[in-house]
C-alpha cells in the first residue's frame, strides 16, 4: 500500500450491512451492532455517517514503544527480538478485569496523540532492527481497516506483524484479518460460557471458532493465554476441561500462558494470582498433552522457560524477559535429541532482553530517524 497523504482519523470501513429497519449492522464481531445515523458500536470507534459504517481512529495511535517479543506474549516467535509495540483506542469487549483499560476503555479521542500512516511505522520498525509489529493495548479487531494496512505495509518492508487479540471476530472479517497476519497471541479468557457473559459480555463459542480457524485454515503462529483470576476461572475442573479441548482441536504444538491476575479496574475485591494455582494449571496442561505451558506474571525460571518436549532438555531459558540458555539448532530442533520444537526460529536467538522503549514516529519530511 502507498499513501502519499493519508486521511488521518476517518475511513469508510467494512464489513456491515443495512438492515431492513433502517439501521445498519456492524459485521465485524460478533456483537452485531445496529446502529443509527450518528450512533457508534460498543467498541467506540466504529460509527456510523451517514449511509456507511466508518472507522474513527485511522492513523491515530495511543503510542508506541518497543518491548521484548515475550512479552505479547510469544515465547515461539522470533526469540529474544523486539517488536514494535502499538494500540488505539476502544474495545468490542467490556472485560471487568482489563489490565489496559485507560486505553480500551477510552472514550477521548484526544488521548490519541501519536499520528502514523502505515509506511512511517513500517519505517520506524525497520531502522530501529524490530523483527514484527505488534497490534496491541487494544484489541486490532476493531480497527480492522488501520491494520490490515500497517500490516500490507509491513510485508512490502519485510517486517512481520503480530495480532494480540481476544479473537472475536466476525466470520468474513476473520479471514481478510488474519491474512495479513505472521502470529498472534489470542486471549483465551475462560472455558465457560457463564464467564464470558458476565465478565466480557461476549460468548465463547465465538473465540474458540476463531481458534479452530486460526489452527486449521491459516499458517498463521499462534500462542494462547489465559488470564487466571481467583474464584471465577482457576478450578482444577476448568483448566482440565480447556487444555483438553486445546490439546483435541488445536493440537499439543499450540503454546499455552497461564498468567497471574492482579486487581484491576472493576475487580478490585479480588486478590492476586497465587503463583501455585499457576503452577497447578501448567501441571495439568502438560498432563493433557500441551508441550509448551507457561506461566506469566511470576518470577518462575523454570515456568517460563521451553524444554524438549521429547527429551526434557531445557531448549531456551528465560528470566523473565531475559534469555539465557539456547540450545536449538539452525532448524529449530533440540541440540541434544534432534526433535524438533513447534515455532518460528531464527538460527541464533535475538539479544534485546527485557528493554523496553518508547519510540517517536517522524515524518518523511522531517529527514531524520525517529527520536526515542
Amino acid at each position: 500500500m502507498n499513501v502519499t497523504t493519508p486521511q488521518i482519523g476517518t475511513v469508510p470501513g467494512r464489513y456491515w450491512h443495512h438492515l431492513e429497519d433502517g439501521r445498519i449492522q456492524c459485521d465485524v464481531c460478533p456483537r452485531f451492532c445496529k446502529l443509527k445515523d450518528g450512533q457508534r458500536g460498543l467498541c467506540f470507534v466504529r460509527a456510523r455517517e451517514g449511509d456507511q459504517v466508518v472507522l474513527t481512529t485511522w492513523g491515530r495511535s495511543s503510542g508506541f514503544c518497543i518491548d521484548p517479543i515475550e512479552k505479547k506474549p510469544l515465547n515461539h516467535f522470533l526469540p529474544g527480538t523486539p517488536i514494535l509495540s502499538f494500540g488505539t483506542a476502544g474495545c468490542n469487549l467490556t472485560c471487568k478485569f482489563c489490565q489496559n483499560y485507560e486505553i480500551s476503555k477510552a472514550r477521548e479521542m484526544d488521548r490519541l496523540g501519536s499520528l502514523a500512516t502505515p509506511e512511517m511505522i513500517a519505517r520506524t520498525a525497520k531502522e530501529y532492527g524490530c523483527s514484527a509489529v505488534a497490534f496491541t493495548y487494544n484489541d486490532p479487531v476493531i480497527f480492522l481497516e488501520y491494520a490490515v494496512d500497517v500490516a500490507q505495509a509491513c510485508r512490502e518492508a519485510g517486517i512481520r506483524t503480530v495480532a494480540v487479540t481476544a479473537g472475536y471476530i466476525g466470520d468474513k472479517a476473520r479471514e481478510e484479518f488474519f491474512r495479513h497476519m505472521d502470529a498472534a497471541n489470542v486471549d483465551l479468557k475462560g472455558f465457560t460460557e457463564d464467564f464470558y457473559h458476565k465478565l466480557c459480555s461476549a460468548h465463547l463459542a465465538d473465540v474458540l471458532e476463531t481458534l479452530k480457524y486460526l489452527k486449521h485454515e491459516t499458517g498463521v503462529w499462534f500462542e494462547l493465554t489465559n488470564l487466571v483470576i481467583p474464584g471465577e476461572n482457576d478450578s482444577d475442573a476448568e483448566f482440565n476441561e480447556m487444555t483438553s479441548w486445546v490439546a483435541g482441536e488445536l493440537g499439543p504444538d499450540v503454546p499455552m500462558h497461564f498468567t497471574a491476575f492482579h486487581p484491576d479496574w472493576k475487580m478490585m475485591d479480588h486478590p492476586r494470582t497465587p503463583p501455585t494455582t499457576l503452577i497447578r494449571a501448567r501441571e495439568i496442561a502438560m498432563k493433557n498433552g500441551i508441550r509448551y505451558a507457561y506461566v506469566g506474571n511470576v518470577h518462575d525460571k523454570a515456568g517460563s522457560s521451553t524444554f524438549c518436549h521429547h527429551c526434557g532438555h531445557i531448549l531456551i531459558g528465560r528470566d523473565w524477559y531475559q534469555l539465557s540458555d539456547w540450545n536449538l539448532d539452525a532448524n529449530g530442533a533440540c541440540t541434544h535429541c534432534g526433535t524438533h520444537c513447534a515455532g518460528v526460529f531464527q538460527p541464533r536467538p535475538g539479544t534485546w532482553g527485557p528493554k523496553r522503549q518508547p519510540v517517536r514516529l517522524v515524518a518523511p519530511s522531517a529527514g531524520s530517524a525517529p527520536a526515542s
